[in-house]
């Protein structure tokens, strides 16, 4: 797969998670998958679904609800890649067919090095168009010619992102996690957010999970 095998939209990534554990169900003892990991997934993808629902609807859409969608979203994604990295990936057990049942990236037939970064991307934030930012990245000794290009054997960027009054001191302070696979980003935000500085923090990450080193914290004003 070329791309997040995540969806990014939020209906599209419901019903991705609904497909994935259906189908994990079905398998767990020939995989050999832990049902405990199995029964917090599951527990996970019940609480997203409730909140969407509340985060959808206009009679209780509202900031708070919104957030508290997105954060649940955003510990199932990394629950879900983290169980996906241990028991799924490497399994000699799971099949092509069972990766494409479980709408996980299928291997190669043939194996190419994909090496930890040792560069970070540099983000550039663009505010020309209201309540919205967009972070252009490219890896720090990109040139002209390569701006849009990922190095060798990375599969994306990790952004770490907040929104703060005082500039974050550690890393972990940036509650927000995202994953995109190209240039640009962008992230939406409500009218009541405007004025406020967003801090962010990128990282390229391979297609074996690995992260390279974080980029300095750069920051937007949401316009």
């Amino acid at each position: 797969m070329s791309t997040d095998y995540l969806p990014p939209k939020d209906k599209d990534f419901q019903y991705w998670v609904i497909v994935f554990l259906n189908y994990l169900f079905n398998a767990l003892q020939r995989l050999g998958f832990p049902n405990e990991v199995y029964n917090t997934l599951a527990g996970m993808r019940d609480d997203f679904g409730g909140k969407l629902d509340v985060a959808e609807n206009p009679a209780t859409r509202t900031k708070l609800t919104v957030q508290a969608k997105n954060t649940v979203r955003t510990a199932l994604k990394a629950a879900i890649r983290q169980a996906v990295n241990e028991y799924l990936t490497h399994n000699h057990a799971v099949t092509d067919e069972d990766r494409d049942g479980l709408g996980i990236p299928i291997h190669k037939t043939t194996r190419t090095p994909s090496p930890k970064a040792t560069t970070y991307p540099v983000g550039k934030a663009d505010t020309s168009m209201l309540r919205r930012v967009t972070i252009h990245f490219a890896d720090q000794h990109a040139t002209e010619e390569t701006a849009k290009a990922k190095p060798a054997g990375q599969h994306g960027v990790e952004i770490l992102w907040a929104i703060r009054d005082m500039p974050p001191a550690l890393l972990k302070e940036l509650t927000n996690s995202s994953f995109d696979t190209h240039t640009p980003f962008t992230l939406e935000f409500e009218e009541d957010e405007r004025g406020k500085t967003i801090y962010f923090c990128l990282c390229w990450e391979n297609t074996r999970g690995e992260k390279g080193p974080w980029s300095p914290i750069g920051s937007a004003v949401i316009p």
